[in-house]
């Protein structure tokens, strides 16, 4: 089977994309201290491998549902190829890297860049160059169908004007994706609109992923087997499309997040918060506030959905703590054993924001802190390990 598919079938009888859902596998592991090691990539690659039973596959066994690893910045690895292929010395804060899937047709993808590049010198940002990712389907037996797809990646990375705080420039990175985004994968005049799609952009994280199955990972992205890409944290997910359609934008982890269960409240969580954007204001993106909007993409699943909200609170001041606390709390108004203190936060946020209900196991990461979560209903039992040698 060879099939092209670069976006969700249209409305049908008793299908509509909204109702997208989907039931995987999540893991991470990071080291307390921050110690970075190519150790945790590795360790972390294991783990999706054996995982792959709670992805799945289409009728091609060898085509997943979508598969892939989050980790923090690689300074190491990032610094010596920027330095190799651009001649320009980079520390740690002063610039940001994402991978960029883009079209197959050349036409498109050109355009794509120079829409990228134009919101870049618009932000006041610094082009440092596009790095092409190495891929290898042929090592990673990648199936038909999800080579007929496949997009073309490519690695963006981005210098901060000279003195911004590292925040700051997340902020503007973060406006300039949306921007982007905004104008291409809606543009109806562009066929693969929708193969155009930015895994990450950020000083912090990265994400490799793809329409592949967790034990395809390594052998398709050979940066992860570099000595040099090395993390104190790596978050992990294998796919199962319960009654969703696979695609390489869907594949996890998101930008902030990677999730097992399902949002069955998403219709409605969906509903206030575009009830909300005609009354928004920004003390952090000010007169730019405009150009992040929608907060919830098009396009994307329910966990995609949760994402775009995270990453909105997140970029408007929230701390991934209190965002999270905010979209999933607990069962709180009956917990006898619960502090007042923290009913009354829970309470008082209860007012701010609606709960983004499952069933559902999150975890969660914005480089600094990464922690996982389940939601009121408690039906994703997640576990976790603390080792002797500082690791979780």
């Amino acid at each position: 089977m060879k099939e092209k598919q670069l976006h969700l079938p249209k409305p049908h009888g008793l299908y509509h994309p909204n109702n997208e859902k989907e039931n995987c596998g999540v893991g991470f592991i990071a080291h307390f201290k921050k110690q970075s090691s190519h150790q945790i990539t590795k360790d972390a690659l294991e783990m999706l491998k054996r995982m792959d039973h709670r992805g799945g596959c289409g009728c091609e066994e060898n085509t997943g549902d979508g598969a892939g690893i989050l980790t923090n910045i690689p300074h190491s690895f990032f610094i010596k190829h920027i330095k190799t292929l651009f001649g320009v010395d980079v520390e740690a804060g002063g610039y940001g890297v994402g991978n960029v899937f883009l079209p197959q047709n050349k036409t498109q993808r050109d355009y794509c860049i120079k829409i990228f590049e134009k919101a870049i010198n618009d932000e006041g940002q610094k082009l440092i160059g596009w790095r092409d990712v190495p891929v290898d389907a042929d090592k990673a037996d990648v199936g038909n169908t999800a080579r007929a797809s496949q997009p073309i990646i490519k690695q963006l990375v981005v210098g901060s004007e000279t003195g911004i705080e590292v925040d700051a420039f997340e902020r503007i990175l973060f406006i300039i994706r949306k921007s982007v985004s905004n104008i291409i994968r809606t543009d109806e005049s562009l066929s693969e609109a929708l193969s155009f799609y930015v895994c990450s952009l950020s000083t912090r994280v990265i994400i490799y992923k793809g329409m592949l199955m967790g034990s395809q990972i390594l052998d398709f992205y050979p940066d992860l087997d570099d000595p040099d890409y090395e993390s104190y944290l790596a978050m992990v997910h294998s796919r199962f499309s319960t009654n969703t359609f696979p695609s390489w934008d869907r594949a996890q982890p998101c930008r902030f997040m990677s999730h097992n269960g399902e949002i069955n409240t998403r219709q409605g969580n969906y509903n206030w918060m575009r009830a909300r954007e005609g009354v928004l204001e920004s003390e952090y993106l000010g007169d730019k506030l405009e150009k992040a909007l929608p907060v919830i993409e098009t396009e994307v699943s329910d966990s995609g959905s949760f994402d775009n909200v995270l990453e909105f609170l997140l970029m408007n001041g929230r701390s991934l703590q209190e965002a999270i606390l905010m979209m999933i709390p607990e069962a709180w108004q009956n917990d006898n054993e619960m502090s007042d203190e923290k009913k009354a936060f829970y309470e008082y946020f209860s007012n701010v924001m609606e709960p983004w209900d499952g069933p559902a196991s999150i975890a969660f990461t914005d480089g600094r802190y990464i922690g996982a979560v389940l939601d009121r209903n408690g039906l994703r039992p997640s576990r976790y390990y603390i080792t002797h040698d500082e690791r979780v």
